[in-house]
């Protein structure tokens, strides 16, 4: 029974190593589980930014000047993984970060045989480059081995194996698997074959002989002995892999960094400043954006002899707001035209791109609808007084032709009739950035007084393209099976976008003078002293937007839009249609609430009997402003005597008249077109007339104030339009006789103090019309 104490010993030693192997099974779970950095957080890494089909655009440095693109470990290749743990740590799995046969056997070789032999497992090395370690030294060397359990210690193998992968030296500046087959082969690491694979495992060991080759040439002697060693090994594993022989024979050619490719960089610098590193998929479709750069560059080459240089383009996807093609400059690396600088962000004079927006609103204030008319005339609007690019007013006109027409005195004549919202808080609900006050613009702000950036107003034809609703742009792609967050805001009701685009649809070609086919709605823009020249639409599936100025604001005659950004915005839509890369729009259903209606093609109103040329216009029930036309007018004509009468018989004919107010009887004449005088109808008929024949102010504007300046006092002008040119009419502030004028003339006022004033003007007949007006003094 001897034998017993040396049992409970035996026992008791056993339980002991298991009580310790458990300790040290908590410890390093407690390790694992204790919230520690993520490998990849310490180091910086690369962005790497591809097209929407996954074409790289651009590979860009990390913030410490090396091209090292993290890659998750499910992304890599398995067979690089694979043959990177064969031929350097097949016992990777087995060992605590070291290896301590490896070590045994490198040391006698070293030491030994004087034969130097390296034993370091992936965890040393990775060890040795996140700490920096310098191991050639057998302090150094304590130091990684100590580093590598203590990397062991904390992480997982797969998080181990995917730092070493997208830490390991390709020579250069090049670390990792990711970045090194994007500039080798021009290849994701998920995308290699297995030559390819075969090579990127082996260069790591010997970086400098083996990879980092500029200009790119034909493998080194040492990279394809170091693969030739590594395939053999990999057949004894794969003896499948034996067709492939030829290919791994043959010579592999390496890329350099200076073949990476640079596409697009207006929008990978977008991009970029996102901050994000790692890899990213844009919006951008290459051949739409390639399309737009060719255009714009031949474009300008043959513009310069008129001082043209430089041009921007974006083009959107009308139903996601997704950018498709971003051009930035004429070229990116001509620093005489500050080629860098992106002119989709710079905040340029819109001109009169924004017209369509009045007149979105004035459609959904019930203002008017398309077939509306207006006056083209010379108006003061307070101290503002536009005038139209072409110096000449056309008369009466629809709103649609003045529109697409660009008509400035009718778009102000609107934007002054807006309740809210109007012009300017529809664009700071917009989110246009950087607006002054809505007093600094005034009425001004209707023909570009404001500044915008092209992204702006992409947004704001996106807009009109969605229904009137309105979306962010968007540079990046959305995973697959992510939708896009709901970012929309309603800022038009569908009804008022849908007819705002289909006036647009009327606007002809600058080319050949005839609408487009298929319809592109589109508007020009041309701003104060001619610095910039743009040109926006809507077409098929896509919004474009097209700029032509200088950078440093200078001027040029050649700057307007219907002359140099129009050619060039047809230009793209051409090649594209040309390409079928338009994606023609989609059809879409008539929004619920829009209808047609005739109209009486003269006055635009709902046509009485007595009119007898109609026109077909959109309009919105509801809101759209409704009235029975009295333009025309049966008169009772005596044959014998040519004259009116009230009397009815043989002798009696029936004509039609148009009795136009005064005001647009004068807008006829100064067009050139004036219009048949009606006769003076008969006593008997007066009575039949109604207050719609009253005067009615059209000068000033209702609510309007005047800012007069003491030293310089300019009258107000009082107009009205009356029934007939020659009707006296009777002018009166707060009450006091201002004076008396014919109908077809105006009279000047000067307010003797400042303050709130109620104008009336009365005809013969006692009718009258009143709107108030505010008038300031300043020095």
């Amino acid at each position: 029974m001897a034998w017993l104490p040396r049992v409970e010993t035996l026992l008791v030693r056993r339980r002991r190593c298991l009580i310790a192997a458990g300790l040290l099974l908590a410890v390093l779970t407690g390790l694992r589980l204790w919230p520690h950095p993520s490998l990849r957080a310490a180091v910086p890494g690369s962005t790497a930014l591809y097209a929407s089909d996954g074409e790289l655009l651009r590979l860009a440095l990390a913030s410490d000047q090396q091209y090292r693109l993290w890659v998750p470990l499910a992304e890599i290749e398995p067979r690089l993984v694979e043959a990177v743990l064969l031929y350097e740590d097949r016992w990777f799995y087995w060992h605590a970060g070291v290896n301590p046969l490896a070590l045994a056997r490198a040391s006698l070789a070293t030491y030994g045989h004087g034969a130097r032999q390296g034993a370091s497992t992936i965890t040393m090395q990775l060890a040795r480059r996140l700490y920096r370690i310098r191991s050639q030294t057998v302090g150094g060397k304590l130091r990684q081995l100590l580093a590598a359990l203590w990397l062991e210690a904390r992480y997982s193998k797969r998080e181990i194996l995917e730092a070493y992968l997208n830490l390991a030296p390709y020579g250069g500046n090049i670390e990792g698997v990711g970045a090194a087959s994007l500039i080798y082969f021009h290849k994701r690491a998920s995308q290699l074959t297995l030559p390819e694979v075969l090579t990127l495992a082996v260069i790591p060991q010997n970086p400098r002989k083996r990879g980092g080759m500029s200009p790119p040439r034909n493998q080194p002697a040492a990279l394809a002995t170091a693969r030739e060693r590594l395939w053999l090994r990999w057949l004894k594993q794969h003896r499948e892999a034996a067709k492939y022989q030829a290919e791994i024979q043959a010579p592999i050619k390496l890329k350099a960094t200076a073949s990476l490719p640079f596409r697009a960089p207006h929008m990978t610098d977008v991009l970029l400043r996102m901050n994000k590193d790692g890899e990213l998929w844009s919006t951008l479709d290459l051949r739409k954006q390639t399309t737009l750069e060719r255009i714009l560059t031949q474009f300008v080459d043959n513009q310069r002899g008129q001082g043209v240089s430089n041009a921007s383009a974006i083009l959107l996807d009308r139903e996601s707001g997704e950018v498709r093609a971003l051009v930035g400059s004429a070229d990116y690396f001509d620093g005489a035209i500050d080629g860098q600088v992106n002119g989709a962000q710079a905040r340029r004079s819109p001109g009169s791109t924004l017209k369509p927006f009045i007149y979105g609103l004035a459609l959904d204030q019930g203002l008017l609808h398309p077939l509306t008319v207006l006056k083209d005339a010379p108006t003061a609007f307070g101290p503002f007084s536009p005038e139209n690019f072409d110096g000449r007013f056309v008369g009466p006109i629809t709103a649609q032709d003045a529109l697409v027409r660009s008509r400035n005195v009718p778009a102000v004549a609107i934007a002054s009739r807006l309740k809210q919202p109007n012009l300017y808080a529809f664009l700071k609900s917009a989110g246009i950035s950087g607006m002054a006050s809505e007093k600094h613009y005034g009425l001004a702000l209707a023909l570009g007084g404001g500044e915008v950036t092209m992204e702006e107003l992409a947004r704001l034809y996106l807009m009109l393209g969605n229904r009137g609703e309105m979306l962010p742009l968007r540079y990046e792609r959305l995973p697959l099976g992510v939708k896009p967050a709901a970012e929309t805001k309603r800022m038009l009701s569908e009804e008022a976008a849908f007819i705002t685009l289909q006036m647009l649809k009327t606007n002809a070609r600058p080319d050949t003078g005839a609408s487009a086919v298929p319809p592109v709605a589109w508007k020009t823009g041309t701003s104060w002293g001619f610095r910039d020249a743009w040109t926006a639409g809507v077409l098929g599936q896509h919004v474009l937007i097209v700029w032509v100025g200088n950078f440093d604001g200078s001027s040029n005659a050649a700057f307007i839009g219907i002359r140099t950004a129009a050619p060039l915005f047809f230009k793209i839509v051409d090649s594209l249609r040309a390409q079928k890369l338009d994606g023609h729009e989609a059809e879409r259903l008539l929004p619920p609430n829009v209808t047609r209606v005739e109209v009486c093609t003269a006055s635009g109103d709902l046509p009485n009997e007595a009119c007898r040329d109609r026109s077909s216009t959109w309009f919105i029930p509801g809101k759209s402003p409704i009235r029975i036309s009295r333009l025309h007018r049966e008169v009772k004509i005596d044959s014998r005597t040519g004259s009116p009468t009230c009397e009815s018989g043989p002798h009696v004919r029936i004509e039609i008249h148009e009795f136009w107010p005064s005001d647009m009887q004068g807008l006829f004449r100064e067009a050139g077109m004036p219009r048949r005088q009606p006769p003076a109808m008969p006593d008997c008929l007066q009575a039949d007339r109604t207050q719609e024949d009253a005067p009615v102010i059209t000068s000033p504007n209702r609510g309007a104030t005047y800012t007069m300046q003491l030293s310089k006092m300019t009258p107000i002008a009082l107009r009205a339009s009356a029934a007939a040119s020659g009707q006296t009419l009777y002018w009166f502030a707060n009450g006091g006789l201002v004076g008396k004028s014919r109908a077809s003339e105006g009279l000047g006022w000067l307010p003797n103090a400042p303050g709130r004033y109620q104008l009336r003007v009365i005809d013969q007949q006692g009718r009258a019309d009143v709107r108030e007006v505010a008038v300031e003094f300043i020095p």
